[in-house]
């Protein structure tokens, strides 16, 4: 039983590690999406400043471009770490099954285990009951 309880732990270990992994992408992407807002508002305040909304005009506003490009990143940066999320939760999907397959034999085992006391526990009574029924018969 040892061995089951230090495998338990391994797989609730490997559960909690798979479960921050998935937080810290999630961080990662909604992160990644404050910024690419915040970079919106800076561009259209930028374009509204320069009064050019158009990237292609020869005036268009360095930062703007700038801020463009970098939002652009970040956004492909996301859609990357949503594919990472994706096989990330498939990940934890994956643990937690193994896990609770583990946590499941455990239970099955100490039911078995309780079973078997119980019967050891219900013949010794049935031993001391048959004593004393037999020792009240035999003065009866």
């Amino acid at each position: 039983m040892k061995s089951r309880e230090t495998l338990i732990r391994l797989k609730k270990f490997q559960v909690d590690e798979k479960r921050r992994k998935v937080a810290q992408i999630e961080a990662m992407i909604a992160e990644f999406d404050r910024i690419a807002a915040e970079l919106d508002r800076e561009i259209k305040l930028e374009q509204d400043r320069a009064g050019i909304h158009d990237p292609a005009h020869f005036a268009y506003p360095t930062y703007a471009k700038a801020a463009i490009a970098r939002r652009a990143n970040l956004r492909r940066s996301a859609d990357e770490l949503k594919t990472q999320l994706d096989d990330a939760k498939a990940m934890l999907g994956e643990a937690f099954e193994e896990l609770k397959k583990v946590e499941m034999l455990d239970e099955r085992d100490h039911a078995r285990e309780k079973a078997e006391e119980n019967a050891r526990e219900q013949a010794e009574l049935d031993r001391i009951a048959a004593l004393r029924f037999g020792a009240n018969g035999a003065h009866a």
